[in-house]
């Protein structure tokens, strides 16, 4: 399988024509598109292959920019890629502290990229020949130097600094237990456990748990969207928890021991609603210290103030009426203000939102946020708008 994938990632690379036809076919003719290669005598092999590669690319614009029109991907190997401004600020972090850097499992390459950008020298390892040779070809597409060698990533030779980006999906799912990545992770991280300076790339859902002792654990987001967690260890490590957060193109780190926990006090006139890398990475008693803000129920992630303060870390909504969590109660008041367009939120309720939607029944011209939660113990529906 290996070869047949690799040949005809060949086959491709040799025919820049092919690859504009299919982009074009694609776009022009969407599910036709197949026959419209196969009617100008290309293999229903290769035409197979130059759309595949077409739609993956089209796809890949969101996460790596223009750069994705010349560079070749796999399905599994796209889905796993760093968004570039991610690889980006990652790869100028290594820079700042070594001039070369080993990476591991790595895949069709787009972070060995952003550290050959970087100026590091980059060795890319994965075990697939297969993967291997859609690094290569980035690498040339690019005319970046990485040296991409095939070799398992717990026995290979490893420099004084290294990036690991561990397999998370198998048979088309995604792995949430890091004893099932590839490898897995604490065998990943018992190979590293002598690297001078190292990373490890995870799944945003990783729980508190299988971090180890002296690690930085970091979790990212762009534009509002949780997209990753890593690791930082050895020299890396700089703080025990992070949350950096990418707004308008711009990041914004917290950092501190996630161990903090928020006062608690009343509904305040402004609601905040906190990152997701924030909340994931335990920093939301931080983020509380810095807008003089507290949470109205003690796991509960929403915090409350009496002023309003800009932050990158989280959206503000100003506090109209607090009421009960009752449908029917709820439904009546919404009806007497006109609302007939609400944003839902919840937490800490249980609540389905499409549901409660369906029972309040909205109608009229006016808009308003909804939030679901609770306040110390009891359930409670805040009424919002955007600050």
């Amino acid at each position: 399988m290996d070869h047949v994938e690799t040949s005809l990632l060949e086959a491709l690379r040799a025919d820049p024509g092919l690859q504009r036809r299919a982009a074009e076919a694609l776009r022009e003719h969407g599910d036709r598109a197949p026959l419209t290669l196969r009617k100008a005598g290309v293999a229903p092999e290769l035409a197979a292959a130059a759309l595949t590669l077409a739609d993956l690319r089209a796809h890949a614009t969101a996460k790596l920019g223009e750069r994705a029109e010349r560079l070749y991907f796999t399905r599994p190997g796209l889905e796993q890629a760093t968004r570039w401004a991610v690889a980006e600020r990652r790869a100028a972090r290594f820079a700042r502290a070594v001039d070369e850097v080993t990476d591991l499992c790595c895949g069709v390459g787009t972070d060995a990229l952003a550290f050959a950008e970087a100026g590091l020298r980059v060795a890319a390892v994965d075990r697939s020949e297969a993967t291997a040779a859609y690094a290569r070809a980035n690498a040339a597409a690019t005319g970046l130097d990485v040296d991409v060698r095939v070799d398992d990533a717990l026995t290979t030779p490893l420099g004084a600094a290294v990036f690991a980006d561990p397999a998370r999906r198998a048979g088309g799912t995604r792995n949430f237990n890091p004893a099932e990545y590839s490898p897995p992770l604490d065998d990943l991280l018992a190979r590293l456990d002598d690297v001078r300076f190292a990373a490890v790339k995870l799944g945003p859902g990783i729980k508190h748990e299988w971090l180890p002792e002296g690690a930085e654990a970091e979790w990212v987001s762009v534009d509002r969207d949780v997209v990753e967690a890593c690791l930082w260890l050895g020299e890396a490590a700089a703080a025990p928890r992070r949350a950096s957060v990418c707004k308008a193109g711009e990041w914004h780190e917290l950092t501190g021991s996630g161990r903090e926990r928020a006062a608690v006090g009343d509904v305040a006139r402004y609601l905040y609603e906190p990152d997701g890398a924030v909340i994931r990475a335990g920093l939301v008693a931080e983020l509380a210290a810095g807008l003089e803000a507290h949470t109205a129920s003690e796991h509960i992630a929403y915090l409350y103030g009496d002023a309003l303060r800009e932050t990158p870390f989280a959206r503000a909504w100003k506090v109209e009426e607090v009421w009960p969590l009752h449908p029917k109660k709820l439904r009546a008041l919404l009806a007497e203000r006109g609302i007939g367009r609400l944003t839902i939120k919840q937490r800490g309720t249980g609540i389905d939102p499409a549901a409660l939607r369906k029972q309040l029944k909205l109608k009229g011209a006016n808009e308003a946020t909804l939030v679901a939660t609770r306040i110390g113990e009891a359930h409670a529906a805040i009424l919002c708008s955007e600050a």
